[in-house]
């Protein structure tokens, strides 16, 4: 069955939404790069790409945001690392993912965006050390469960309050208008 013109502009408008959110994920994941923080904690990492993630949540639906994950994780991936990273990453990414999009399934108007960044941020952790666990043959990995947990929460704050001050902006831009909530 066709879809109406309606149908249809609300599918491309989903499309260039998953687009953009894409591309910005990677430009935040170069910048990130570039920044110099010398984190002492192997794996941790301030996550900016994380705020295109939730902001793809809290506007679109959960598949459409699984999308924009495997598409900025084989793209960051691309352009950054190896097979393990990848492996790292598409694991960190998958659970943060799946965390963040139950907690906005379930919660959306009892937990914070903030809230919400945290979980995500520490399940992206424990997502990485399951990775590392499996590569290195060893549940030792887990030691640095309590670093990167503080490290998770951190994190997760600051995307989240990004998120917070980002998702009114977009909301008022007419592209968006289709995807905004009643809250």
């Amino acid at each position: 069955m066709p879809l109406s013109d309606e149908e249809s502009s609300i599918v491309l408008k989903r499309t260039v939404m998953i687009a953009i959110f894409a591309a910005v994920a990677v430009v935040l994941s170069i910048a990130e790069s570039m920044i110099p923080i010398n984190i002492q904690i192997p794996g941790a990492k301030l996550g900016l790409a994380n705020i295109m993630i939730l902001t793809c949540l809290y506007f679109l639906r959960a598949r459409d945001c699984l999308l924009l994950v495997v598409l900025k994780t084989i793209l960051t991936a691309f352009i950054f690392g190896t097979f393990s990273s990848l492996m790292f990453s598409l694991f960190g990414s998958l659970f943060s993912f799946a965390v963040m999009a139950l907690l906005m399934k379930l919660g959306r108007r009892k937990l914070s965006l903030v809230g919400i960044s945290i979980a995500g941020g520490v399940a992206h952790n424990f997502g990485q050390l399951t990775a590392a666990s499996i590569v290195f043959a060893t549940m030792n990995i887990f030691y640095y469960l309590p670093a990167l947990l503080i490290s998770g929460i951190a994190t997760g704050i600051l995307v989240g309050i990004a998120v917070r001050y980002l998702v009114p902006s977009l909301a008022r831009l007419s592209l968006f208008e289709p995807f905004v909530k009643a809250e």
